[in-house]
């Protein structure tokens, strides 16, 4: 086995609950939850390969590779015991398996770029890195695919947003920037703009093109309530786009490199009532 595959990493660097996504929701079904889980756990290891300071990109990759194998269930091994974990979980079944696989196409990508070259660029990423946890969540309840559509844009929408409250972070601690470098360039600046305490008027600016694009997600994302037949999943997914609108609105509000923009715990109740009301009168 690869070093990469077989490396030890550090604890996991998010929990569930610190995520714009919904895992393992109260508001989702209790039998589904430990799938979900295994879902969650594996998803974030492969996260933390992929970010890892002591591997090189090529044993990042192997031990991603590695992952992939175990999820389909041509290898075995200790550290890749949470991939046959969720294989496990879900029955060997085989969508179930490709949203999972999916999510490593982004996890290479990051294990070997550090940029996205535009717009188009950044939504590619948000197709592997994003989008496959919509339409777990979507097949696991027995929802259309008709569903997966909006589900994408929302679950795009979350993942700039949680790109741009990361984004000094990220360059600081992996040097990788998710903004889109031509939108840089046309304001003049470049990725060192990223080391600053706050966010000069240009930056500000790429910030405000990003949240425009993202608000346009948000609002294909807007039927998405309506087209879900479980109850306690449509619910999901009101709150879920009431938090993309919430944290977009306070992005615009605040400076994601003077401090980490996030809902507060009044921000959380207002989101969860009003998507409560939204998902039940959809």
């Amino acid at each position: 086995m690869s070093r990469a595959a077989a490396a030890p990493l550090p604890a996991a660097s998010k929990t569930a609950g610190q995520e714009n996504f919904p895992v393992a929701s109260l508001l989702l079904p209790k039998h589904k939850r430990a799938t979900i889980m295994a879902y969650y756990h594996f998803a974030r290891h492969a996260d933390d390969v992929a970010d890892s300071p002591t591997l090189t990109p090529e044993e990042k990759v192997a031990g991603l590779d590695a992952l992939d194998r175990a999820l389909h269930g041509t290898e075995s091994g200790s550290a890749l015991v949470l991939a046959e974990d969720y294989r496990r979980a879900v029955n060997g079944e085989g969508a179930m398996i490709e949203h999972a696989s999916q999510l490593l196409h982004a996890f290479r990508r990051d294990s070997v770029r550090d940029y996205c070259e535009d717009w188009a660029d950044l939504m590619s990423y948000c197709r592997y890195s994003a989008a496959p946890v919509g339409r777990f969540l979507l097949d696991l309840h027995g929802e259309s695919h008709d569903t997966f559509a909006p589900s994408d844009a929302l679950c795009a929408a979350l993942q700039v947003l949680n790109h741009l409250q990361d984004c000094g972070k990220d360059y600081r601690e992996l040097r990788r920037v998710y903004i889109p470098r031509d939108w840089l360039l046309a304001q003049g600046l470049t990725i060192r703009v990223l080391e600053g305490g706050f966010s000069p008027r240009e930056l500000r600016q790429v910030i405000d093109r990003m949240l425009d694009a993202t608000d346009g997600l948000i609002e294909l994302a807007q039927p998405l309530p309506g087209m879900v037949k479980d109850l306690r999943m449509r619910l999901q997914c009101a709150v879920t786009v009431r938090v993309a609108e919430q944290l977009s609105a306070k992005l615009r509000r605040g400076d994601p490199l003077a401090e980490r923009v996030k809902l507060g715990k009044l921000d959380y109740a207002g989101v969860f009532l009003v998507g409560l009301w939204r998902g039940l009168t959809a």
